[in-house]
């Protein structure tokens, strides 16, 4: 993937993260992007995300679903610790 390419997604994951933060943080918690590479989110849920047993459906059905359909080329959102 090229760098212009690469950098095009992140701003554009970053930029839906900015509409679903209100969500999260309105529960406690929040969520920081770590990393876009090859198609692969990664990302840190922090705050009350971090420890909530639900962090798992949000990471999921919440955030990946709404990655998948507003950014073309993501395949997959991962959390990392």
């Amino acid at each position: 993937m090229s760098e212009q390419v690469s950098s095009t997604m992140y701003d554009e994951v970053l930029e839906v993260l900015d509409k679903l933060r209100p969500f999260l943080q309105r529960d406690g918690g929040d969520v920081e992007l770590v990393d876009v590479e090859d198609g692969i989110v990664k990302l840190k849920l922090m705050g009350a995300c971090g420890s909530c047993p639900s962090s798992t459906i949000t990471l999921k059905a919440g955030i990946e679903r709404a990655l998948l359909e507003e950014v073309e080329g993501v395949q997959e959102v991962v959390q990392v610790f």
